[in-house]
């Protein structure tokens, strides 16, 4: 019996010897499917033709899209720059093998130019990725083959910057056959808009100046076959505003707070004057780097152009008020000067007077009876021939001293009105008690209007982002 134990023990281990020598000796390689499959370069039959047994049968593609990077956002030129995945899947019915004849190799890879491959497209597309694609593609035991690229894309996309630069953008991807209708490729997404969003987040490398806030999938099925199916991915973003606060919002409020501060600059003299136009030049720079930043294109004026207009436009309300004050303290130097010459006048006038009266006192006038005698000085009037005067001379000499007395009278109302009219005008320091009543006055209408227009842009700019919120939710 020992010997029966023993010989049995031993037949066991060589059938055993003999099995793994078996199994030892069976190498496969890649090269076994491809040869299986009749797959090389020459072989035509993978790669002209759409791989299908019955022509009127569609192949089913799947595509997936992975947000990898926001590279950047052109507000100018209206470009969206991001880098993404793509993942294309298909069928193909001249592809298949049994994974136990070759060892368990279940894949293959192999040049990507071998098969035939559908031509999808991206429509906002405006430049060729100019990274090299993939070179290969994968294939499975069931027919299945894969695509994996990764692409930098230039595609244009519509800027709604009027609420810059809190604004929220949302660029389409939007993807589709070049020739392929319906008929022969049936195109759907292979993940929904929350598993895109999810892993879009998870293999997220760089953002640039915006925040990535979720990836919506759309798929538009084609009801007629000789249309094309379209899968839409729409990447919705925030723009980070706390550079352009400090950069561009705070430096002109700024301006507008050394504007106000201006008002307690003296009027008189031109510093106050060339201040608020140094100040103004500041803001009018600022316009010009705006300009440069926004699109011409837009429907709407921008908010953020409305700030700064109001702006520049308050303060050139400010400096033209400056001038108006200026003008009127200087019309009162003008007129404080002119009546200091007009007293130096009549005093000089008053002078000359007393002087012609005293010259004139040398002359004399002779009277007697009906007669009159004009006598020179140093002459006496016996010296002077008589002329006889007409009876009526007397009446019209009344009659002259009469209209001469009324003339006077006249004049002396003349004067008194006109003084009256110009009596405040004529008081020393009334315009600059006006400029300094305009000055006040405008003051207050400045800060009331200033802080009136903040918060109104304030609350138009919260406004505007909740719209924005709203239509990328959606």
């Amino acid at each position: 019996m020992k010997g029966v134990g023993v010989m049995m023990l031993a037949g066991f281990l060589l059938l055993l010897f003999i099995s793994d020598g078996v199994q030892s000796e069976q190498v496969c390689s890649y090269q076994d499917v491809l040869n299986y499959l009749n797959m090389t370069r020459d072989n035509e039959l993978y790669s002209m033709t759409r791989p299908v047994r019955n022509y009127k049968q569609p192949t089913q593609v799947s595509l997936e899209v992975l947000l990898y990077a926001i590279l950047d956002v052109v507000e100018k030129d209206q470009k969206f720059i991001p880098y993404v995945w793509t993942v294309t899947r298909w069928n193909n019915d001249y592809i298949s093998w049994d994974p136990d004849q070759f060892c368990g190799i279940d894949n293959v890879s192999l040049p990507i130019e071998i098969l035939w491959k559908p031509d999808l497209t991206i429509e906002e597309m405006t430049e060729k990725d100019k990274a090299p694609p993939s070179p290969f593609l994968t294939i499975n035991n069931r027919g299945e083959v894969e695509v994996q690229n990764d692409q930098v894309l230039v595609s244009t996309c519509r800027m709604h910057i009027y609420n810059f630069p809190f604004d929220i953008q949302s660029c389409n991807l939007t993807f589709k056959s070049v020739i392929h209708t319906a008929r022969d490729i049936r195109l759907q997404p292979s993940d929904n808009s929350s598993e895109a969003t999810e892993w879009s987040r998870e293999v997220m490398r760089t953002q640039y100046e915006w925040l990535f806030i979720n990836m919506t999938v759309t798929s538009n099925n084609a009801s007629d076959l000789n249309d094309q199916d379209i899968v839409v991915y729409t990447i919705t973003m925030r723009r980070r505003s706390l550079l352009y606060i400090v950069n561009f919002l705070l430096p002109v409020l700024f301006f507008l707070c050394l504007d106000l501060a201006s008002f307690m600059i003296s009027d008189n003299g031109g510093e106050k004057l060339s201040f608020k136009v140094t100040v103004l030049l500041a803001i009018t720079v600022l316009q010009l780097i705006l300009n440069e930043i926004l699109p011409s294109s837009s429907n709407r004026v921008p908010l953020i152009a409305v700030y700064c207009i109001g702006i520049f436009t308050l303060m050139m309300l400010s400096l033209l008020e400056t001038i108006l004050v200026m003008y009127l303290i200087e019309k009162n130097s003008q007129d404080c000067e002119t009546d200091t010459n007009q007293s130096a006048i009549q005093e000089s006038n008053k002078k000359s007077k007393g002087n012609f009266h005293s010259c004139h006192t040398e002359t004399h006038e002779w009277t007697q009876g009906g007669f009159i005698y004009n006598v020179p000085a140093g002459e006496a009037p016996s010296e002077m021939l008589h002329v006889p005067k007409e009876d009526n001379t007397g009446k019209q000499m009344e009659e002259y001293h009469t209209l001469e007395r009324l003339s006077e009278e006249l004049r002396a109302v003349e004067k008194t009105l006109t003084q009256l009219f110009k009596a405040k005008e004529a008081e020393p320091g009334y315009w600059s008690r006006v400029a300094k009543k305009v000055d006040k006055v405008f003051l207050i209408f400045y800060i009331t209007v200033i802080s009136v227009f903040l918060v109104v842009m304030f609350f138009e700019w919260n406004s505007a982002e909740g719209e924005s919120l709203l239509d990328g939710s959606v």
